[in-house]
């Protein structure tokens, strides 16, 4: 029987530690929503043909590829832009999402995404936060990234705040102190 955990947290919380003491540990096989999202927008795929339809050709550079930064630049300056891509590509994501957990051969599928919500729960058993603070998160994005504050607190700001993430999760994550103490977590939770 297969186990398939969504697993989310705002950006810096450090998800991506988690999800590799995840597959290295518990042998999950890991599906990052970015990166699904990132196939379906390459040349020839149905993701890229339906934004070019929708949003034109102006952030294309010249091997007909999608620059993200153009794209980005795009998105975050009209909402109308944003919602049409989100409404073209997180469908399509979500689809390659499933059909990935239908073909896996692992027990363990953690399903990795920045947004995980409610309206995607017939996708996974059950939804993990990952929780850390915002001064930790911004010390991380530094660290890690090279962000200023500024850009860290905007990046945060236009994501969803922790208590919807708190209302969604069915286990929260607290990445706040040592890795050890997250491998107690992830121990205690999985058993």
């Amino acid at each position: 029987m297969k186990r398939v955990i969504g697993l989310t947290g705002g950006v810096g919380s450090g998800k991506s530690r988690i999800l590799e003491i995840l597959k290295e540990e518990y042998g999950a096989e890991v599906i990052q929503a970015d990166e699904v999202a990132k196939r379906l927008e390459e040349p020839g795929q149905e993701g890229y043909q339906r934004i070019i339809e929708a949003l034109g050709t102006e952030f294309l550079d010249e091997d007909k590829s999608i620059n993200r930064g153009k794209l980005s630049h795009l998105i975050f300056k009209d909402q109308t832009a944003l919602k049409t891509i989100n409404s073209i590509i997180h469908p399509l994501v979500w689809k390659a999402v499933k059909e990935q957990i239908a073909a896996s051969g692992s027990s363990l599928i953690v399903v990795e995404a920045a947004l995980l919500t409610k309206n995607v729960d017939d996708i996974y058993d059950e939804l993990w936060y990952v929780y850390t603070s915002r001064d930790n998160r911004i010390r991380r994005l530094a660290e890690n990234r090279g962000y200023t504050a500024e850009k860290s607190i905007s990046i945060m700001d236009s994501q969803p705040r922790e208590q919807e993430f708190f209302s969604c999760a069915s286990q929260v994550i607290d990445n706040n102190k040592s890795l050890d103490d997250v491998r107690k977590q992830l121990k205690e939770i999985l058993s």
